[in-house]
């Protein structure tokens, strides 16, 4: 007896029954596949503009810092530090100078953080730089330019080539303040960063703030290859045990945790609508075997063990679910290959804030084989399941009681 010629004339037999549960299983992927690629797409996106655009995979500061920040509690020597990490084959380390202070332009003021970088080494970790809206980046050439926040220039109503005052107190008690060029604005990047942040070369803010050495912050970028906790503990190792290492996790804990909690979202949705495909799959072939218990009965009198006649329903089952993978993803492919490439485009809605993270203009889908690995996996196990009673149903009907059913 050829159970596989046997599931598929079974198959053929009510052919509309079979047409609408492929057609259900084979919607459900379609959808499913979509939908897995465009929520890490977001996640990664998110990730991305945390750690490259803002605090970076790592972040290493003086002890007490983080608690109570202070100009006066920096990194002593921190090109001893960037020195050992360069030492390390894919970390790149940036020094950053953070200070407070007031900025003021004509009628306007505002109160004001300053971020201060080493240009060509703050490009090799964070890609703000790629995020300016209006005129052009820092450079060294240029010491007195300085970069403005999107809402921070709206506040104090500068553009590029306006000048702006910076106030605060310098480290040794005197009055720090000088005139500077706006030379570029920023798009949307974070909320703290739009509102308050202006940019500026270290060694402008070492004289404004009299600051010859030291450090407040060193950020560090991690290879892709490496999680956020291998590699803050590979930084812990290289620079020792005097400064504090934490990875951007640990910087940012919710946000964090609401990605990884993200994560387990998609498969409770995956479940929900896959128990519907679920409950039509285990109507259909309950039918299908209560319209065959005399086939079955017949085929256990002339010799079919429950488990040929177990095996004949899986392989029903099966052939429907390759016949709706084959189906989904042939539906997919053309969304799957758009939404990787060109994106949802959000218009206006692109720069609004999420937990004061920007959100990106456009949001891309990622699809690799882990990522179409979960809905496939899911529909395979849902599928599985909702065949299982009508298999053992079939399976061990006796065959009197077969010949007797109406």
């Amino acid at each position: 007896m050829n159970v596989f010629k046997m599931a598929w004339r079974n198959v053929l037999r009510n052919r509309r029954r079979s047409v609408v549960t492929i057609a259900a299983m084979a919607f459900a992927l379609f959808v499913e596949l979509l939908y897995a690629g465009l929520i890490p797409g977001y996640l990664r996106a998110m990730e991305e503009d945390i750690t490259q655009l803002e605090i970076g995979d790592v972040q290493i500061h003086a002890e007490g810092y983080r608690e109570t920040p202070s100009i006066y509690t920096a990194i002593p020597d921190p090109d001893a530090v960037t020195a050992k990490l360069d030492a390390l084959e894919g970390y790149p380390s940036a020094a950053r100078l953070l200070g407070g202070g007031l900025a003021a332009s004509g009628e306007f003021s505002a109160g004001i953080m300053l971020r201060a970088v080493d240009v060509e080494r703050d490009l090799k970790v964070c890609k703000v730089a790629g995020k300016v809206a209006k005129g052009a980046w820092l450079d060294p050439a240029n010491p007195k330019g300085v970069v403005v926040g999107k809402h921070l220039a709206r506040t104090l109503a500068v553009e590029p080539g306006s000048e702006v005052l910076l106030l605060s107190q310098a480290t040794d008690g005197s009055m720090a303040n000088d005139l500077y060029e706006v030379v570029g604005v920023l798009g949307s990047v974070a909320e703290a960063t739009d509102r308050a942040t202006i940019y500026m070369v270290d060694d402008a803010f070492r004289d404004l703030m009299v600051m010859p050495t030291g450090a407040h912050q060193i950020v560090v970028s991690r290879p892709r290859t490496a999680s956020a906790a291998e590699a803050g503990d590979a930084v812990a190792a290289a620079v020792g045990e005097d400064l504090e290492v934490k990875n951007w996790k640990q910087l940012m804990p919710i946000i964090a945790q609401m990605l990884d909690s993200v994560n387990g979202i998609i498969y409770i949705l995956y479940f929900i609508i896959y128990v519907a495909v679920g409950i039509l799959v285990l109507n259909a072939m309950l039918m299908a075997v209560f319209e065959r218990i005399k086939e079955f009965g017949v085929l256990k009198a002339i010799g079919a063990g429950p488990l040929r006649v177990l095996f004949v329903i899986f392989i029903e089952a099966a052939i429907q679910t390759m016949t709706a993978m084959a189906i989904g993803f042939a539906a997919a492919l053309p969304g799957m290959w758009w939404l990787s490439n060109k994106g949802i485009d959000f218009g206006n809605v692109g720069g609004m804030n999420v937990m004061g993270v920007s959100m990106r203009k456009i949001w891309y889908g990622i699809y690799e084989p882990s990522v179409l690995a979960g809905p496939v996996i899911m529909l395979v196990v849902i599928v599985g399941m909702a065949v299982l009673y009508p298999a053992i149903k079939a399976a061990w009907i006796s065959p009197v009681e077969a010949m007797r059913h109406r």
